[in-house]
């Protein structure tokens, strides 16, 4: 039977929600003069629907019973946007099974619960869309679906959590330390109360996960990504950094060289001349390298409402198109475990930032070099400030490329020297020397 109209159901009425709703309501006739097709706003879900959201919801719409939206028989598309693994998951598997097309931003959920959400929808021949899941308005979902298809992915560097951006961005420009940048994060509405998702970079280990099943045709393996955070970074690093002509991101890193996979998310010293290393304040960026195209980058807003609406707005014009043609969803081809294996971080090799807290006296960067050395780890150049002769003083090493593991047994040898005051900071370092 021909039709022309789709319609869709909301779970979740919060920031992205209002947001996409919006997008459907004002930009109706736009989606129908592009498309040919009617997307109607059927029903929308959440447990508050009386807070002014700044847009006049027409009557019948809203309600506080998520299965009005999950059992609709008139409802194509479901679309979940209130975020956390449960209920959210129980509704979008319902829904499935529903024989329901879903569409979710809940980027925490596909990285841990992905593998069997997407099983349960080739099962029932309905699609998943979640475009809005990474980085926002940025299209990187369709970029490595479509785009890049003809593409063996050779990297990804991602700055793909915008309040770490923010935090590390107001460091670097105001030389201030990390708790305050925090603090003015949080006060901008830019970090949660909590902001453990963001600063421990689990977020952007989220992010990573999606893009490296969606590059490599590998399962979501959330616990396979190597995860650091951006608290210990201080003032004086940022310092350090630009004066060897670097800044300090936190970085999604996905390599596949010899067979294997790096998965790993961790500050980086990026060279100030790349590109990315100038994506500042809350935006988003993701380079990807690909053997046919070479290097492309990806720019724009990573959250908000508007551009993660526009997000889920293009999932559901994909769908719809989809629905209207008859067509199935693509499924999706994974590797087999024998067919990928994934590198282990002491198994990466890496340039290092070295940050040590020396006793200003003769000899001791020849103990801190003979140690490396004896770790097959090459000194690039050497900054040291300061002179408090008998006290301790930082000591700046950064080093040529190292296995991971050698710099990590080096560094607990060089610890226990008396020499040594603190616990020595490392950094790890992508790009040429600048």
């Amino acid at each position: 039977m021909d039709r022309n109209t789709i319609s869709v159901g909301i779970i979740g009425f919060g920031t992205v929600g209002s947001g996409t709703a919006k997008i459907l309501l004002n930009n109706k006739q736009l989606l129908k003069d592009r498309t040919g097709i009617d997307f109607n706003l059927t029903k929308i879900a959440d447990l508050d629907i009386a807070r002014d959201r700044g847009i006049k919801i027409p009557d019948g719409i809203l309600t506080t019973d998520a299965s009005e939206v999950l059992n609709d028989p008139k409802i194509d598309i479901v679309i979940e946007l209130m975020g956390g693994i449960h209920p959210a998951k129980d509704f979008i598997l319902k829904a499935i099974r529903n024989k329901k097309h879903v569409i979710t931003a809940n980027k925490a959920l596909i990285a841990t619960a992905g593998n069997e959400i997407l099983s349960d929808a080739d099962a029932n021949e309905v699609c998943v869309g979640f475009e809005a899941s990474v980085a926002g308005g940025i299209p990187i979902i369709k970029v490595l679906r479509e785009g890049l298809i003809a593409n063996n992915i050779l990297a990804i560097y991602g700055i793909i959590n915008g309040t770490s951006n923010y935090i590390l961005t107001k460091m670097t420009n105001e030389k201030v330390d990390f708790s305050l940048a925090l603090k003015e994060a949080q006060r901008l509405g830019y970090a949660e109360a909590d902001p453990t998702f963001d600063i421990e970079g689990i977020d952007t280990a989220h992010k990573l996960t999606i893009l490296s099943s969606l590059s490599y045709g590998i399962p979501f393996l959330y616990n396979d990504v190597y995860k650091e955070g951006i608290t210990k970074i201080t003032a004086m690093d940022i310092e350090f950094a630009i004066e060897l002509g670097y800044k300090i991101k936190l970085l999604a890193i996905l390599k596949a060289a010899n067979s294997e996979i790096e998965m790993r998310v961790h500050p980086t010293m990026v060279p100030n001349d790349y590109l990315i290393s100038k994506v500042d304040g809350v935006f988003n960026a993701i380079y990807v390298e690909g053997d046919a195209v070479g290097s492309t980058l990806y720019y724009g807003r990573g959250a908000g409402d508007m551009p993660t609406g526009s997000a889920v707005v293009a999932d559901i014009v994909d769908i719809g198109e989809r629905i209207i043609r008859s067509q199935k969803s693509r499924v999706r081809s994974q590797k087999k475990a024998a067919e990928f294996k994934i590198r282990k971080m002491e198994d990466v090799d890496s340039k290092y930032y070295f940050r040590f807290s020396a006793l200003d006296k003769p000899g001791v960067l020849s103990k801190i070099s003979g140690i490396l050395g004896s770790y097959n780890i090459s000194i690039a150049s050497v900054i040291q400030k300061g002179r408090r002769i008998g006290g301790a003083v930082p000591l700046v090493v950064l080093t040529h490329l190292a296995k991971e593991k050698d710099v990590t047994q080096a560094i607990r040898e060089i610890d226990q020297l008396p020499v040594v005051s603190d616990k020595t900071l490392f950094i790890r370092v992508e790009g040429e020397e600048a």
